[in-house]
């Protein structure tokens, strides 16, 4: 079959021009200004033709946490915020930290048909920070990298062989960057609004000891490690100084990082959607997080899905879990970003499909072109819409944006030549 999507504005990391874009079965075929013959047109007038966006960091609570969110529903919620590519993180229960789950979390995301999953391997059997899993079964399973997410490897000499061992499979390791005998049972940022607030903090500089710490590891073993959720200044000019230095280090940037600062809890009065980990910090970080994105040190946006249950928000903000769901929020939040002359529409591709699928090394996605797997976002910027719980497709709510105006839409999400998302329809 093929598809032809006419009259839109092709969005890649190097450029972007008004072309026709043409697909047969799984694949892209053509991009021009002809008027190719197809099955299906699609037309995208004043609309944008990206590339299926690669969430490097989401959270399915697949298997045994279903209640929260699956594969199913995340899937659903990732496509419908024009993403194609999810890596779940390791922190299920059971852990990911064997060949057998990833093979079966694999498996289940293929009955669905609506993303790629590629799952993330816990580094330590069980999350325990102690034994490393067997990462040459749980690559060949299909892992794509590993990561204690939720919970930081404490022991420099495990972090040290994670790094030489996953660089050995032609892997990396993914840090979950704290310091946990910094964190003093801390609920928010360590600042003026916490003691406003009477809430226990958490320093950044709990955060940035752990950066430090592994990226000395990583120029000593020469391995690839990816700094996940980078919330603090200071991280980033550790960061810097090791992208300079050659060592193997890339990082991401949450939506929420670079949006909200700890003031939305003294002004939302403790709403505990802004409660996460790392938490919200000053507006001082959320500059230069922004600044980060602008210049291109910060590789990746990842939206750190973290769906939970609203019995589990609805308490004292002391006593509720970190995270909020964002798959569908990642479009709309990053156009902001345009908007406001931050980045460009170019970054935007760069930052959410470009540069994943270059340190996944998946050379088939990440760009509109003939050859590339038909993997595509059709984005309307100037759509106007209430991000309302019949929208959301997560089991959860967990998010401060759900009931708020949102502008920039996925209206439709192509996924190997099928259409899986359509805003009209579904």
């Amino acid at each position: 079959m093929k598809i032809l999507i006419k009259n839109g504005v092709v969005v890649n990391y190097d450029g972007t021009k008004k072309a026709n874009v043409l697909i047969e079965n799984d694949k892209i075929i053509a991009v021009g200004d002809e008027n190719f013959s197809a099955d299906l047109e699609i037309d995208t007038s004043n609309k944008l033709v990206m590339p299926g966006l690669i969430d490097m960091h989401v959270h399915f609570r697949d298997p045994g946490l279903e209640y929260k969110d699956d594969i199913i529903s995340g899937s659903k919620a990732a496509v419908a915020g024009g993403v194609t590519t999810c890596l779940p993180m390791a922190n299920t229960n059971p852990v990911n930290d064997n060949a057998s789950i990833t093979r079966a979390m694999i498996q289940k995301a293929k009955e669905c048909g609506l993303i790629d999953l590629l799952p993330i391997g816990a580094i330590t059997k069980s999350l325990n920070g102690n034994e490393i899993v067997e990462m040459g079964d749980m690559c060949e399973a299909g892992a794509v990298a590993f990561s204690d997410d939720g919970l930081p490897v404490s022991s420099s000499a495990v972090m040290r062989a994670a790094l030489e061992y996953s660089a050995q499979h032609g892997s990396f390791c993914i840090s979950h960057s704290e310091d946990c005998s910094l964190c003093r049972q801390g609920v928010m940022h360590e600042g003026a609004v916490s003691a406003i607030l009477g809430l226990k903090g958490m320093a950044r500089e709990k955060e940035e000891i752990s950066v430090s710490r592994d990226m000395l590891l990583a120029k000593l073993t020469g391995g690839h490690v990816h700094i996940a959720h980078v919330s603090s200044a200071y991280s980033l000019k550790i960061i810097q100084m090791a992208k300079n230095d050659g060592i193997k280090i890339t990082c991401e940037a949450t939506p929420h990082h670079f949006t909200f600062s700890d003031d939305e809890i003294l002004a939302n009065a403790y709403d505990t959607n802004f409660k996460m980990s790392p938490p919200l910090r000053e507006i001082s970080d959320v500059k230069a997080i922004r600044e980060a994105l602008k210049s291109g040190l910060i590789d990746v946006i990842a939206t750190d899905h973290a769906p939970h249950h609203t019995d589990e928000k609805c308490v004292e903000f002391d006593k509720a879990p970190f995270g909020i769901i964002g798959l569908q929020t990642l479009v709309p939040l990053t156009l902001r970003l345009v908007d406001e002359n931050v980045i460009s529409l170019e970054q935007m591709v760069a930052l959410t499909s470009k540069n994943p699928a270059k340190i996944l090394k998946l050379d088939n996605k990440g760009e509109i072109r003939a050859g590339f797997l038909a993997d595509i976002a059709i984005i309307d910027p100037n759509l106007e819409y209430i991000y309302d719980k019949k929208l959301n497709k997560s089991k959860s709510i967990n998010s401060p944006l759900i009931g708020k105006k949102l502008k920039g839409m996925a209206v439709k999400t192509i996924k190997s030549g099928r259409v899986v998302w359509d805003f009209e329809k579904d």
